[in-house]
């Protein structure tokens, strides 16, 4: 991570904890001013409209005198007032519509996330200086290192325990402060493969330390920061081929990201914390259930919808061909100056050319509705499977011309490395990854904060 030694860097942890205290607190005494000011105007308003009201009728009373005391006015002249009313109230009413419609980007997007809870600054602990000490090797600063940002990394490190637990814990047993030795390499080449960093990986990784213990003696602490450094190598590799550091909606198009995956890896979970995240990012987002084969796919989807504030575009019928659904989401999409459609694809169909026809279909569709649209292939893997998971890249890779991964279901398993055997096997850049149930436990990937969640020593 960085060179400051361990009473510095919980020195400076402990500086941003405090200083992050302080801002929640200023948040919330901020947030009870407002909502004091909030009531006040709400008063003055409900009075304001109190008056008008008195001033109304103090005008229809008057109104009704002169009506009374001016016999001779004909009933011609009751209907043209009538009427003059009547447009006036529509007049009102067509206006109150466009304001309505100019500002209902905005009304969305506040009311969408007002019942989902921000995190709570938690305990001075190891996992917050960790967290802080991450950032703060990243190049943050203490103003700049926000509570959400120590959630997530400390979620991820959680998440990455029992990954850690069988292979880090027990490494440093092994290594203590002594220098590595080809016995340790073996050891060390038994524990990635246990990790479910793959063969290809581990080959890599062990061949290049073999060359630098031949050249030099390394160290324990050494050795980490050396494995460290070619793990993220590795990572690191796809996703620099790719020439997209970190996948987000290209503005000024439409974009449609197709999320493949077989059922039961958490696909339906990820597009609904896809649209969250993307729609928390203000880009106009929208759904298209095409799994139409899997009849609680839909249903799922549209309770995802409602927690994000994302319109889901599906086909009641049953088993509607897929690419109907998606023709009918580009359409809503195109009217709705979308900014990212996301499309749920079918989790299992009976053969990998039924697979690649279907896709073919709706890529067609695609490629017709929105020519110049920008279209990803992301496919959804459960870390908790390794190399089954592995597998289904492989198989996945041949039929849907993947440009991606999205690893789910860190937390609680032991194969987080299957991540990189994702990214050396199958070539694919992974760009998001989940360490949690809750709507918000999905983030773009960073190989970094990754790499250094797995090796923490601590």
């Amino acid at each position: 991570m960085t060179n400051i030694d361990s009473d510095n860097s919980r020195e400076w942890a402990a500086q941003a904890y405090a200083l992050l205290k302080q801002r929640q607190e200023e948040q919330k005494q901020e947030l009870k001013k407002q909502e004091e000011q909030k009531q006040e105007l709400k008063k003055q308003e409900e009075q304001k409209q109190e008056l008008k009201k008195q001033e109304e009728q103090k005008q229809e009373l008057k109104k009704q005198e002169e009506q009374k005391q001016e016999l001779k006015k004909q009933e011609e002249q009751k209907q043209e007032l009538k009427k003059q009313e009547e447009q006036k109230q529509e007049l009102k009413k067509q206006e109150e519509q466009k304001q309505s419609l100019i500002d209902s980007d905005t009304k969305e997007n506040l009311q969408s996330f007002k019942n989902i809870p921000e995190p709570e600054l938690g305990d001075f602990d190891d996992n917050f200086t960790w967290s802080a000490m991450v950032l703060a090797s990243q190049g943050k600063n203490i103003n700049q290192i926000s509570i959400d940002e120590i959630d997530w990394l400390t979620k991820l490190r959680r998440g990455l325990e029992e990954t850690r637990k069988g292979f880090v814990t027990e490494l440093l047993d092994k290594l203590g402060d002594d220098p590595l030795t080809p016995e340790s390499l073996d050891d060390l080449e038994t524990l990635l493969i246990r990790a479910d960093v793959g063969i290809d990986s581990t080959d890599k990784v062990i061949g290049s330390l073999r060359k630098k213990l031949n050249e030099e003696v390394v160290g324990g602490e050494a050795g980490i920061k050396f494995l460290k450094k070619e793990l993220k190598l590795i990572i690191d590799k796809p996703i620099k081929n790719s020439g997209t550091d970190l996948l987000v909606p290209k503005k000024g198009k439409l974009n449609v990201w197709l999320v493949v995956g077989v059922n039961g890896v958490g696909k339906t979970t990820t597009i609904g914390k896809l649209a969250f995240l993307s729609a928390r990012s203000n880009y106009k987002t929208l759904i298209a259930a095409a799994d139409t084969f899997r009849a609680a796919a839909v249903e799922q989807l549209k309770v995802w919808g409602e927690r994000s504030n994302v319109d889901v575009i599906s086909n009641q019928s049953k088993n509607a061909d897929p690419a109907a659904v998606v023709f009918d989401a580009i359409n809503s999409a195109i009217q709705r100056n979308v900014d990212l459609l996301l499309v749920d694809t079918a989790g299992r169909l009976q053969t990998k050319n039924n697979l690649m026809d279907e896709l073919a279909k709706i890529k067609k569709i695609i490629d017709k509705k929105a020519p110049n649209a920008s279209i990803e292939s992301l496919l959804v893997l459960d870390a908790s499977q390794g190399q089954n998971g592995l597998k289904q890249a492989k198989s996945f890779a041949k039929s849907a011309n993947l440009s991606g991964a999205i690893i789910t279901k860190l937390d609680g398993t032991s194969r987080g490395g299957v991540s990189l055997a994702v990214a050396e096997e199958v070539n694919l850049p992974i760009r998001f990854i989940g360490a949690g149930e809750g709507i918000k436990d999905l983030r773009p990937f960073n190989s970094y904060e990754f790499v250094e969640a797995m090796l923490a020593d601590k």
